[in-house]
């Protein structure tokens, strides 16, 4: 379960068929809910809500995301970080928590366009400033920094294929044992229509703490375009493939372009 990382997967491939050359500017809202134990003896509940700020055209992008974050059942020591739980020392007790999430700073850069049946190339970094509060759990109150790559094809004018691979530098707090970790993206996603899409996907990462089972997840989302600019909503479903993830999970946003 990578949060927005799923809503922002689907929502760029979709986007693939609505060009534009000209700056433009796009907000959104995405909710989600989650559910699982995530390598503990508790039965966690994660509600997450964000709302992106995002400046793009043809090559580049850059986006802000602000989010909102709140859990329930959630063991006494263990942190919420990139979309997962990270256990610390084995405990009865749990606690609930809300409050502002992780703040997120992204750009991205198209190196090389797709052409034919060869992908293009769009390297990409990221911040996770450590916003959330670590005394509560919501965070680790660290920042991370993420390096990586982006590939998307065109193998027809209905199908649109894409993986993503990156390297995450994990913010270390004292006393913790969390390590840095390659996190990934695989899937595809058909066009119904032109304006009307669908996109399985498989998410995953290595775990912060060595030992500890790697979160992975696959995803199925429907986006719908509204508007010629893309304007639109979408909805998904998340199912955990590991321990290290939630069992399940659902959302959906929203959003606008101008």
């Amino acid at each position: 379960m990578r949060y927005s990382q799923v809503l922002v997967a689907t929502a760029l491939l979709a986007g693939t068929a609505v060009a534009h050359a000209d700056p433009k500017i796009t907000l959104s809202n995405n909710a989600a809910f989650f559910q699982g134990k995530y390598g503990t003896d508790h039965t966690i509940n994660i509600y997450y809500d964000a709302t992106d700020v995002q400046v793009s055209d043809k090559k580049w992008k850059l986006k802000l995301t602000l989010p909102y974050l709140s859990v329930k059942n959630l063991p006494v020591g263990a942190q919420i970080s990139s979309g997962g739980v990270v256990t610390g020392a084995s405990t009865t007790q749990t606690r609930n928590a809300s409050g502002m999430g992780d703040v997120w700073l992204s750009g991205q850069y198209t190196l090389l366009p797709a052409e034919g049946h060869v992908p293009s190339v769009s390297p990409y970094a990221k911040v996770k400033f450590g916003t959330a509060s670590s005394s509560s759990g919501l965070g680790t109150g660290r920042n991370d920094y993420e390096a990586g790559v982006m590939f998307q094809q065109i193998a027809s004018p209905k199908l649109f294929p894409f993986a993503k691979l990156g390297y995450r530098f994990i913010g270390k707090p004292a006393g913790s044992n969390y390590r840095n970790i390659a996190t990934y993206q695989l899937g595809v996603t058909y066009a119904v229509s032109p304006r009307s899409f669908i996109t399985p996907m498989f998410s995953g990462q290595q775990s912060m703490v060595r030992g500890n089972a790697n979160p992975a997840d696959a995803v199925l989302a429907w986006n719908y375009n509204v508007t010629d600019k893309g304007s639109g909503f979408q909805v998904y479903l998340d199912k955990g493939l590991s321990s290290g993830s939630a069992n399940f999970g659902i959302g959906v946003g929203g959003q606008i372009v101008f």
